[in-house]
């Protein structure tokens, strides 16, 4: 897989920011201790834009700024002969040679950057107007997963919520309800039955700061 496979399999803009809110509230649930969690979801990044992410807490991460021009995303497999670390600090040629104009902010942003270079090993955009995720013009590396792609977005591509299941129980140690896992990848406005079932000592009240954040829908009582 590489970032051309992810353009092919990634949904529509809107499809994509719900999936992510999904996954920032399993994380919710099952982590209280916000350090710990492995996706995120923020609601009010900046005046008119959200930013999903992951951060494996090992030097790969992913992030998606979406805004009123589309969404960009980027993914960094620290491991990949295409990170910026071992080529003098460049990017590979073509990841962002493409990239429009409306998402510069997000291709300079810092927090994404490391000493001002893009932690990139994949990039992908989207504009509002397009009907199809873009990749730039790549000459992979001959090897498997060259750029990160299968290794980082695996769980995203998933709307079935079955492989963030595999990853929780194993980063959790512990047994997941998939049927639960399902109820919010789905949306469904959490219960306190819902939200026991994921993990039996978190509350709805203990939540609502985090749902807030995320912008998902209110629990309900």
């Amino acid at each position: 897989m590489t970032a051309h496979d992810v353009a092919r399999s990634l949904p529509d803009i809107a499809t994509l920011r719900e999936r992510c809110r999904a996954l920032a509230v399993l994380e919710a649930i099952l982590s209280p201790e916000e350090e710990s969690r492995y996706y995120s979801f923020t609601s009010a990044w900046s005046e008119d834009e959200e930013l999903a992410s992951m951060d494996n807490g090992s030097g790969d991460a992913w992030s998606i700024v979406f805004s009123p021009a589309g969404a960009f995303l980027r993914g960094f497999d620290h491991e990949s002969s295409m990170s910026p670390a071992v080529n003098d600090e460049e990017l590979w040629p073509g990841l962002v040679d493409t990239v429009p104009d409306v998402f510069s902010a997000a291709v300079n942003e810092p927090a994404f950057s490391y000493e001002g270079t893009l932690e990139a090993t994949v990039c992908l955009w989207r504009r509002t107007d397009d009907d199809r995720w873009h990749a730039g013009d790549i000459d992979f590396p001959d090897r498997p997963d060259p750029d990160g792609a299968e290794r980082l977005f695996s769980v995203l591509l998933d709307p079935t919520g079955l492989a963030y299941h595999g990853f929780a129980e194993d980063y959790y140690g512990k047994t997941v309800d998939l049927d639960a896992v399902r109820e919010v990848f789905a949306l469904t406005p959490l219960t306190p039955s819902l939200v026991r079932c994921l993990n039996a000592d978190r509350s709805t009240a203990a939540l609502l700061a985090d749902l807030s954040h995320i912008g998902y829908p209110s629990p309900l009582a």
